[in-house]
């Protein structure tokens, strides 16, 4: 479907609400249509009794004018509405002390070579790639990939199911639990997803279209023995089409949810002190994602928040570690066919062989930077301004053998392989997080099971601090979901590391 025509507006009249935001003598101006429905499902206690649907659509124009933006939003896309939007964006970045901080380089919004690799549209979803990737790799910049790919796998169509074909499944997940456990006391189960159709215009022409579907499970599982509980929470989200729904997935839930309680029960508190730490692969990122991916990002560098801040091309671990964000991994959380700028996906090394070698940018920071775009401006809705955010962030594979062969080398520490709450202070890199599950390490061995405990450190020293890297890199597929200033899908991943000195919070 033509998606001017689902908004309701033409191109010329794209033309006119861009030419009524610079009015007012603006530099630029872009705009943001949305139209993305949601549904959920909710089992508690073996029914499925409630569940929802909700539909979120209108547009978001913004304008920078030197150092300020203006932005506002329309909840409706008829063209009287657009238009006033649009003068009051013009408006705002106008002003007088208005707005907040846009580019010094305008020029720089896209990529110096986007003239001959961007077509006039680009459709995402109709098959229309990119023949050049041209450049990225100015200033340190590093990315590669297809632009404009089809990320999101999609064979069945979530407009296509019915919301209650899926109520045996969710039915199916509690007995399969159930059977697997005789110490479940509670089971709660969400399935819910959503499908987001988006349109882009700005002030060089590009007129840009993705569609984004998105499926997500999560799972929370009660468990008591005797006076004691424990709880464990699993969780499934790709961006794919209703084949989501499968056996393959179920089975994985089903597994996650009872693995490990038998060590949870046993679990006790440690005696804390400074020790080497083993984070296991997969849902470890987290760590990686809030100590370091989001100190990468480029407007806390301008700003001068991050302490990466003045670190560019400079060593920050040893070499052959290789850290990315990373838009171009099929059906994952947090793939990007384009982001919500209109830049198409592509995969960013910030850290290559130890050296910091890139920001995270959204087209104002690259125009501050002088630097192209890196893909990383989104956005909760169109009535947020994008900003610079992670998408699907890891680190590659190293050469140092196994996870076992991590922990063999230690004599004193702790392993983890589940986070769950944690804090970081951006400008002087200091976090703090709360280890779900995890075991000592005593003579090389897994011995006692822990809980209760906190890694802390500073992200900085942390990556200096690494001293292995297991070839075994998994990308987690849960449900994150990164809350910078408003709320976005994202993945993340990691292979097993060890870090040789953090401190773990016991007793």
């Amino acid at each position: 479907m033509n998606l001017c025509d689902r908004f309701g507006v033409s191109e010329e009249q794209l033309r006119a609400l861009v030419a009524e935001g610079l009015r007012a003598g603006g530099d630029w101006c872009d705009l943001y249509f949305e139209d993305t429905s949601y549904h959920d499902l909710l089992l508690r206690d073996g029914v499925v009794g409630s569940g929802g649907y909700h539909v979120d659509y209108g547009c978001g124009i913004r304008v920078l004018k030197g150092e300020k933006t203006g932005y506002a939003y329309a909840e409706t896309t008829d063209y009287p509405s657009l238009l006033q939007a649009a003068k009051a964006a013009g408006s705002i970045a106008s002003a007088a002390g208005g707005g907040t901080p846009g580019p010094q380089n305008f020029a720089s919004l896209i990529p110096p070579t986007a003239s001959q690799r961007v077509p006039p549209v680009h459709e995402a979803t109709g098959g229309h790639g990119f023949s050049d990737l041209g450049t990225a790799a100015q200033a340190g910049e590093q990315a590669t990939g297809l632009p404009g790919a089809g990320y999101y796998p999609e064979l069945t169509p979530w407009e296509e199911a019915e919301i209650a074909g899926f109520v045996p499944f969710l039915q199916r997940i509690e007995a399969g639990i159930r059977a697997r456990d005789s110490r479940v006391l509670k089971v709660v189960a969400i399935l819910s997803y959503s499908v987001s159709d988006i349109l882009m215009y700005n002030s060089l022409g590009e007129l840009t279209t993705d569609h984004r579907p998105l499926g997500s499970i999560s799972v929370q599982v009660i468990f008591q023995q005797g006076k004691r509980t424990e709880n464990n929470t699993v969780s499934r989200s790709l961006r794919m089409g209703a084949e989501f729904v499968s056996d393959s997935v179920l089975e994985d839930l089903v597994s996650r949810a009872v693995e490990g309680m038998d060590a949870r029960f046993e679990a006790r508190r440690p005696k804390g002190g400074q020790m080497s730490v083993v984070m296991g692969a997969g849902a470890s990122g987290i760590l990686l994602h809030e100590a370091m991916g989001h100190a990468f990002e480029a407007d806390f560098n301008r700003k001068g928040q991050s302490i990466f801040s003045d670190r560019m091309g400079q060593r920050i671990c040893r070499p052959g570690i290789n850290i990315l964000d990373d838009a171009t991994v099929p059906a994952s959380r947090g793939a990007c066919n384009y982001d919500d700028e209109g830049v198409p996906g592509q995969k960013t090394y910030m850290v290559t062989d130890g050296v910091l070698t890139s920001y995270l940018h959204d087209r104002i920071s690259a125009g501050y930077y002088g630097v192209a775009p890196t893909g990383n401006g989104r956005r909760e809705s169109f009535r947020y301004n994008p900003i610079p955010r992670m998408r699907a962030t890891y680190m590659e594979s190293g050469p140092d053998g196994t996870k076992d062969d991590l922990i063999a080398s230690v004599k004193k520490g702790i392993y983890v392989d589940q986070f769950a709450n944690g804090q970081v202070k951006i400008g002087e890199g200091d976090f703090t997080f709360f280890v779900k599950s995890g075991y000592l390490i005593e003579g090389g061995r897994l011995t006692m099971p822990v809980k209760d405990i906190n890694i802390i450190g500073n992200g900085p020293q942390a990556l200096a601090d690494i001293q292995a890297v297991a070839g075994d890199l998994r990308i987690d597929e849960g449900t994150w979901t990164c809350g910078k200033e408003q709320s976005v899908a994202v993945s993340c991943g990691i292979p097993s590391v060890l870090i040789g000195n953090l401190t773990v919070g016991g007793e």
